[in-house]
């Protein structure tokens, strides 16, 4: 038995309570139970939180709505789109994406539309759920068509965009029938109206998927943006016009001023209110060159 003597010269046993402190143990207990708390917190919120994809970035919060031009109306606020003249040196198309659904092809020959290109993708982790019924349904009826990316420069890279762009539709294939793949940029549906970015960096973006996109294909892609976006969010750049075909959307009667760099456009996007899926279009040449831009 151990022994302790005191102070006053008596030894005895120590009591095994006689030097704990009652306050510092309420205080460890209280940090116990706000430590238990916090991870309990903490458990909530990772609940709540949208989870990661495989590709990083978070998925668009409503890509089904958004479409070559969904974004034109809030912003630019065109017109119900009269459809101009029929010109001799021009081909009619149509542009579709999930919203519309199982399109009837057979419909849109039949009144002389023959070019169809089809919303593939839009970031890193959205594609079409129609997209079968659209691309494959157009080419079975005898058109010309091709694929498009929503582009999202705030959400991830210009080249991871263009790399699963090409490998979820937006490929290309030297058969007479398939367009260049288009990388739609337009007004921010998710937030501030230039993704956030300076012109410069935009501009660097836009280059990166460039880049990617003819190094994965072989084939330079089309770009379809409004002359204001344009201007407002790449300061109105003029080095791409030299290499990448212009898709212009103006509703009206002339497709207006072109973004600089371009002299002309390829593809013109008069009105999204046109018969059977909205969006029609016009190709700025002859069959024959709309063959042509086809088969690179």
């Amino acid at each position: 038995m151990v022994t302790f003597r005191r102070r006053s010269g008596r030894t005895g046993r120590r009591s095994p309570t006689a030097t704990r402190n009652p306050s510092r143990f309420s205080r460890l207990s209280l940090l116990s139970a706000l430590s238990l708390l916090l991870a309990s917190l903490l458990s909530a919120l990772c609940l709540l939180a949208p989870p990661a994809t495989a590709h990083g970035p978070k998925r668009p919060a409503h890509p089904e709505r958004d479409w070559l031009g969904s974004t034109l109306r809030d912003h630019e606020h065109p017109g119900p789109g009269t459809p101009p003249p029929p010109q001799l040196a021009s081909v009619e198309g149509v542009d579709v994406s999930s919203h519309n659904g199982n399109v009837p092809w057979s419909t849109l020959w039949n009144s002389g539309n023959r070019f169809a290109y089809v919303k593939a993708t839009e970031g890193t982790s959205y594609t079409n759920p129609s997209f079968a019924q659209q691309y494959n349904g157009s080419y079975a009826v005898g058109m010309i068509r091709g694929a498009y990316h929503f582009a999202l420069p705030d959400n991830s890279s210009g080249a991871a965009q263009a790399g699963y762009f090409a490998s979820h539709g937006g490929g290309w294939s030297r058969d007479g029938r398939t367009l260049p793949g288009v990388l739609d940029m337009e007004y921010n549906p998710y937030g501030p109206t230039c993704y956030g970015m300076s012109a410069s960096a935009l501009v660097r973006w836009i280059a990166d998927f460039f880049a990617t996109y003819k190094a994965r294909t072989g084939r330079d892609a089309v770009i379809y943006t409004s002359t204001s976006w344009w201007k407002q969010c790449t300061g109105n750049y003029g080095g791409f016009g030299s290499v990448n075909p212009l898709w212009v959307p103006r509703y009206g009667s002339s497709a207006g001023e072109l973004p600089a760099g371009w002299d002309y456009y390829t593809f013109w996007q008069y009105t999204d209110t046109g018969p059977t899926v909205g969006d029609h279009n016009r190709f700025n040449g002859a069959y024959s060159r709309l063959q042509a831009l086809a088969n690179g």
